[in-house]
């Protein structure tokens, strides 16, 4: 039986499924430049360098030309351009940049940046939400699900922090002196246009970037080796790649186009049709005396894909705000409090709580909602302090908005004890009850009151009366 396109989607996935579930951990997504141009539409960096051209009179050659004297080496036209644009902003094009770039200790370059992140400024999803079409839609739909552990982007632009909310942006040079890593991060490598002298676009800031490669590596190849990898939006040749691939190379020192197992590069391809059965793994020169070769997905739609990697669940329930508070600061403890003789520790209480999962949670002051007691940690507000934090008229301004859920997704939020909220025996009576909300039941009401879509979690919680 001759092989097909459906064929492939389904070992694709049974291979992907394999993978995480030996991995037992989520994916980390490497998300290049062909990433913002899918969904946003926004430029590679060719076409970059060409808007950054025709926006400042001194570049008064057609980008041809400087493509043609400085060949592949963009960098050196970065270098170029940034020259030019220092030379137009100290004469006739002064009025368009800050008058703070103007000062003797600020980087001649920060005019071209400042550049790019006005070209960038406005990409992303338009005035309703939608990146183009219901394809793109769902293919983003499909990304998110997939609650990556972590991304790393070589972007400028701000076009994957809004699909990631509760991620923590870290940028460039924040990179290597973040004291560890944790979860639920995007790491920003060649800079990003928030803070554009971060911007890595001419030789000397690849230079800068290569001195510092080494330290990057060393804090990153960690997550490459033991995660699932996967690189969306670049072409296979791409320096980048490459300059990934090497590390790993060196870290797994493989046989000789002996498969890496963990690592995939997804491209697309319009000429798929359901009689296709592309390559399922793709051979890569890292280094002019080493090839590595790694798993390869072709499609013309990402949907499926984005799925068969969502496959190990989602992170919806858990707070990754909340967990990388916790390694933050156990991080501290046993690098700074602990060596300082800053805080006391009874350590054979600390070798019992290490071994019960539930009682390593209250050590750190998290525990289940069954309690009570302790229920205020995860729904702390009441009525009168949700709808003065939305600024809303009064307590029943909140409650027909709960009417107005129950009208719309057929949940009654009070109805039961849930992640938005709980009702609280506190005495004998029946009738002694306070129903107290979660932040997340305030950031819900937030998003209704935008006028934006919401889904409602229906999982009930279990909630132990104090009176007992």
């Amino acid at each position: 039986m001759p092989m097909d396109y459906k064929q492939y989607q389904e070992e694709v996935t049974a291979d992907v499924a394999k993978v995480i579930a030996d991995a037992s951990c989520q994916p980390i997504l490497f998300i290049g430049s062909g990433f913002t141009k899918r969904y946003a539409k926004g430029p590679n960096w060719i076409e970059l360098l060409g808007l950054l051209a025709k926006n400042c009179p001194l570049i008064d050659k057609d980008f041809a030309y400087y493509k043609q004297a400085h060949g592949n080496d963009l960098t050196k036209i970065g270098t170029v351009f940034s020259q030019l644009y220092h030379e137009w902003a100290w004469n006739a094009g002064k009025e368009k940049f800050p008058q703070e770039y103007f000062a003797a200790n600020t980087s001649s370059d920060i005019f071209i940046k400042h550049a790019v992140a006005d070209i960038l400024a406005t990409l992303g999803p338009d005035a309703e939400g939608s990146y183009g079409s219901p394809e793109l839609d769902a293919e983003i739909i499909a990304l998110k699900a997939i609650s990556a552990h972590a991304i790393v982007t070589t972007n400028y632009d701000e076009v994957i922090e809004p699909l990631f909310p509760d991620y923590e942006r870290v940028i460039s040079q924040q990179i290597l002196r973040k004291p560890y890593l944790a979860i639920g991060e995007i790491f920003k490598i060649h800079g990003c246009r928030s803070m554009p002298d971060s911007i890595v676009i001419n030789e000397a800031d690849y230079q800068r970037f290569e001195d510092d490669h080494k330290y990057l590596s060393a804090k990153l190849l960690t997550y490459f080796i033991e995660h699932p990898l996967v690189f969306i939006g670049y072409r296979a040749n791409d320096p980048n790649i490459k300059k990934i691939l090497s590390d790993v190379d060196r870290m797994v020192r493989a046989q000789e186009y002996e498969l890496v197992p963990n690592i995939y590069i997804l491209e697309w391809d319009d000429a798929q049709d359901e009689l296709s059965y592309p390559p399922r793994d793709k051979v890569l020169a890292v280094t002019p005396d080493r090839n590595i070769r790694i798993k390869s997905i072709t499609a013309k739609s990402f949907e499926w894909v984005f799925r068969a990697f969502g496959q190990a669940g989602n992170l919806e329930k858990i707070d990754t705000k909340l967990l990388r508070a916790l390694m933050a600061r156990a991080v501290n403890l046993v690098r700074s409090d602990i060596p300082k003789k800053q805080i006391e520790i009874n350590f054979k209480m600390l070798e019992h709580a290490v071994e019960s999962g539930e009682n390593f949670a209250n050590l750190f002051g998290v525990t289940s909602v069954g309690d009570s007691s302790k229920v205020n940690l995860t729904h702390r507000y009441v009525i009168t302090e949700v709808y003065k934090l939305l600024g809303l008229k009064n307590w029943k301004s909140v409650n027909d908005l709960i009417k107005r859920i129950e009208d719309e997704k057929g949940v009654n939020i009070k109805g039961f004890d849930n992640k938005y909220h709980v009702n609280v025996k506190f005495g004998v009576a029946e009738t002694s009850k306070s129903h107290k909300y979660s932040d997340a039941f305030v950031d819900l009401l937030k998003n209704i009151i935008a006028g934006g879509d919401y889904k409602v979690d229906t999982e009930e919680i279990k909630v132990t009366s104090a009176s007992k």
